[in-house]
């Protein structure tokens, strides 16, 4: 088997560029998700940010709907973040320090 290291490299700068094109991509994609009969409602983009949070009054105190959103989508960003440090932290010792293009900051195209 004969391996050409240039065509590995062209091929990892176009992967490269692809995912790029990729994460650009992923803020475009909209979905809500949606519990209890629709009484919540969650929008999120591809790159998992909460957009919006709906609560339909029925579902709690009137007074209470704005506040509790915010503590939900306040919530949400912390889980993220947090989610997106660990998969930062098993990539880096997958790679075990290589320099591989497109690994380092993994995460960080999610949001």
């Amino acid at each position: 088997m004969n391996i050409n290291p240039f065509d590995i490299l062209k091929n990892a700068q176009k992967i490269q560029e692809q995912m790029g094109s990729f994460q650009e991509k992923l803020g475009t994609i909209q979905v809500t998700g949606s519990a209890g009969g629709g009484m919540v409602e969650i929008d999120l983009n591809g790159k998992m940010e909460v957009l919006d949070i709906r609560i339909a009054p029925e579902a709690v105190d009137p007074q209470d709907i704005g506040m509790l959103e915010g503590l939900i989508t306040s919530a949400f960003a912390n889980a993220m973040e947090k989610i997106k440090e660990a998969i930062n932290r098993e990539m880096g010792a997958m790679a075990g320090g290589l320099g591989i293009p497109g690994f380092s900051g993994f995460g960080t195209g999610l949001a």
